[in-house]
């Protein structure tokens, strides 16, 4: 299977990089904090979605700004040593023009980019939760994405390891490719399923980027 594109977009943690054991970590301490439960959090969606539309669907309205600013700084406090990049990822993305692909989050643009900078990632051009009004899976954070970029949403790939996130790329009119890193293959829905990053090669030509599993 060979998909064609003129621009890629990745989402982040359990995509490009792997900073679960860290989220575990600072999710955790920021419930005994606020005095939310497990069950409290096996009631919504959690995985792919913005800090800040996790937090309005446990907390009262008043207190979400707080929490959002003390689970903001927990995580960032754990980026050293708590982030690394997953398989594939850095041969893959040193392929490509610096203007053919971003990053699409729903971390905060601070979080995010400590992130990716813990692992030696700058992309040009980062989507963030500080950037739009719906997160996913709305998919406004990819056609601002593809926007910015100057593509045709159909002309886009998205790389997603969340249903949130495929959802999103599927609503923009994007093909989508999921990872298995965070979810098993059978729980995502996109147009091609692979293990991770490793999976894939790119070709860059003069039309756009040629991506191909690894026989």
């Amino acid at each position: 299977m060979k998909i064609h594109a003129e621009a890629l977009l990745f989402d982040n943690d359990g995509t490009l990089v792997s900073s679960l054991e860290s989220v575990n970590r600072c999710w955790t301490r920021w419930a005994q904090e606020y005095g939310i439960t497990a069950e409290d959090f096996a009631r919504i969606e959690l995985h792919g979605r913005p800090a800040v539309e996790i937090a309005a669907d446990l907390l009262p309205a008043d207190i979400v700004p707080e929490a959002l600013a003390r689970i903001e700084q927990l995580e960032v406090e754990d980026v050293p040593g708590g982030v690394v990049a997953l398989p594939g990822t850095l041969a893959l993305l040193d392929l490509l023009p610096a203007d053919r692909w971003a990053v699409v989050t729903s971390a905060t643009r601070r979080l995010a980019e400590a992130r990716l900078g813990e692992v030696g990632i700058r992309p040009k051009m980062l989507i963030a939760a500080d950037d739009i009004t719906r997160g996913k899976p709305d998919p406004e954070p990819y056609l601002l994405a593809a926007r910015d970029l100057g593509v045709d949403p159909a002309r886009c790939v998205v790389f997603e390891d969340a249903p949130a996130g495929l959802q999103a790329g599927r609503a923009a009119g994007m093909t989508t490719v999921a990872l298995a890193t965070t979810h098993q293959a059978h729980e995502l829905d996109a147009d091609l399923v692979v293990k991770d990053l490793s999976a894939l090669s790119v070709l860059v030509t003069a039309h756009g980027v040629e991506i191909s599993v690894r026989g």
